[in-house]
């Protein structure tokens, strides 16, 4: 097992589609970030759900997975589903960000994730963020998409379970699609721990890593 680390990761962007997708995908990964690095910047973008109950739900989310780091959050107004014909918006909103901010590290979708929304922003993302290691988080789905991945960061049983906690307690909006449950979050995080030698972990897609092991 190969363990990489970053000396230096004092700013991060995160994406989403959806309001709660980052929060799903690397929701754990935030909450150890956090923790390790106080006073840690995050730029966080999410394409759909400005303006809806659903901002509310993700600011205020987002601030509980981010203890003690200085959140950055938007949230614009694209329609839920139909990223692909709004793709100049879409771009035009990951430009934004990112001629405002210089991150270390960059948690987006994968970009052969099932739900076009999911896809079309992870495709967009290197567009912008050319220099930078993105993770690609994986979001459970009743399309079947998950594969194998490359990188994981491991999770405390306390980390995992606050997780689940924040996802239920933030969220409300979500409780009843049959997925979103303790379970399911559990499970998969359960699964990818097995795969990294840990109790729990979230699992990431990279798809080009540039490696500084010397000369």
């Amino acid at each position: 097992m190969i363990r990489l680390g970053a000396e230096r990761l004092d700013r991060i962007v995160a994406v989403g589609a959806h309001c709660d997708d980052i929060a799903i995908g690397a929701g754990g990964t935030l909450l150890a970030l956090c923790r390790a690095r106080p006073g840690l910047r995050i730029d966080a973008l999410v394409l759909s759900g400005g303006g809806s109950e659903r901002e509310q739900e993700e600011q205020a989310a987002l601030t509980a997975f981010c203890p003690g780091a200085e959140l950055h959050l938007t949230v614009d107004k694209l329609p839920d589903g139909r990223l692909p014909v709004h793709w100049d918006e879409a771009k035009a909103a990951v430009e934004e960000l990112r001629a405002r901010t210089e991150p270390d590290l960059v948690l987006a979708p994968r970009t052969d994730d099932a739900h076009q929304d999911h896809r079309g922003l992870a495709q967009l993302v290197p567009t912008a963020f050319r220099d930078h290691l993105v993770l690609g988080y994986e979001i459970v789905k009743w399309d079947g998409d998950l594969g194998r991945m490359a990188a994981y960061q491991p999770l405390s049983p306390e980390t995992a379970e606050e997780k689940v906690r924040l996802l239920q307690e933030h969220y409300p909006s979500q409780r009843h699609r049959p997925w979103y449950d303790r379970e399911s979050f559990l499970g998969l995080a359960r699964i990818r721990g097995i795969e990294c030698h840990a109790r729990y972990a979230e699992a990431f897609a990279v798809n080009k890593l540039t490696l500084d092991l010397g000369e």
